[in-house]
């Protein structure tokens, strides 16, 4: 049964550049499932047109992986009976939207935002940007608000875009009348997943992610490739915890946690070896696994009904975007036929 929660709307989304990985399922995927059940409306945004904005010479890659997004997120329990899901370039009012927003932000303001400075030095773009890679708090903006959603999920590093989101609502409602809500972002309590390799992020660029649709012989590979202690050359040797990656996944799927402490006090003194944690891993996973896979794999099997959910969900949110552009245009003196 929903809770009472009728007027807010929660918006979700992925950029569809590659399947979905365990670091997905723990940052956001769990809590839009959660989410569904306690708000009465909720969307689910393929953003397409975003994942363009770096991978504009690439766009099949995006074409092809709008699918499997949208596969990962049924197979773990996503419900097109709760949620909406819908593709972004689908929804033409968005760039409209973000063409007015476009108005009301100056370059410089852009160039400030910490989140796109980082991502922006990560991707090594310097001076060469792309402007809508720049422009992406803008039209972020517009994604959230052309379905009047305000609670969206976030990691702590997207907090800067939501603040600048809303100075976008707060400009245009002191320029043309009260028109959007404030967004408000809820933050995510789990920390960023780290990679097999040690590295601080799971990513599907870097290779180093567990994929939601791993097989068994997969799973089991790239836990044996988990970054442990270096110097733990023998099961006799102390061992550290920290840093491990193999506990890091153990502290975050194993459900027994007193299990786990167990073990960590053992590799700590000695007398455990990392085949032995990699083992118990690898069981863990495959019980998290098995049935989001299993279910993935009977929906695949049948692609022209994942993608009538995203029709019917794509056609149902336009509507809404239409009503939402008359009220924008009526407020910024530009509906003349209306």
């Amino acid at each position: 049964m929903k809770a009472a929660k009728d007027e807010d709307i929660v918006l979700t989304g992925d950029r569809p550049t590659g399947k979905l990985h365990l670091g997905h399922y723990i940052g956001s995927m769990q809590s839009r499932v959660r989410l569904q059940d306690e708000y009465a409306k909720c969307f689910y945004m393929i953003a397409d047109v975003q994942a363009l904005t770096d991978n504009a010479n690439n766009p099949e890659k995006v074409h092809k992986n709008v699918v499997e997004v949208a596969l990962d997120n049924l197979a773990v329990g996503l419900d097109p009976n709760k949620t909406t899901f819908f593709i972004q370039s689908q929804i033409p009012e968005i760039a409209e939207l973000t063409i007015f927003f476009l108005n009301l932000v100056t370059l410089a303001r852009l160039k400030r935002n910490p989140t796109v400075k980082n991502e922006m030095k990560q991707k090594g773009f310097g001076e060469n940007v792309p402007a809508g890679f720049l422009a992406y708090p803008i039209s972020q903006a517009a994604d959230i608000l052309f379905c009047n959603s305000n609670i969206i999920p976030v990691g702590e590093d997207q907090l800067p875009v939501i603040e600048q989101d809303n100075e976008i609502v707060a400009k245009f409602n002191a320029t043309y009348g009260e028109t959007f809500r404030k967004i408000k972002p809820i933050l995510s309590t789990t920390p960023r997943l780290v990679g097999i390799d040690g590295n601080a992020k799971a990513s599907k660029s870097l290779g180093n992610a567990i994929l939601l649709d791993d097989s068994p012989e997969e799973v089991k590979r790239k836990v044996m490739m988990m970054y442990t202690d270096p110097n733990h050359v023998h099961a006799s040797d102390p061992g550290k915890v920290k840093g491990n990656v193999v506990f890091t996944y153990l502290d975050t799927f194993d459900p027994d946690k007193a299990g786990v402490e167990k073990l960590k006090q053992q590799y700590k003194r000695g007398g455990l070896g990392d085949v032995e944690i990699k083992k118990r891993l690898i069981t863990v996973l495959e019980n998290l696994l098995l049935p989001i896979r299993t279910k993935r794999q009977a929906l695949a099997r049948n692609p022209e009904a994942i993608m009538e959910i995203l029709r019917e969900g794509t056609e149902r949110t336009r509507k809404i975007a239409k009503e939402t552009m008359a009220r924008v245009r009526k407020a910024v003196k530009i509906d003349y036929f209306s």
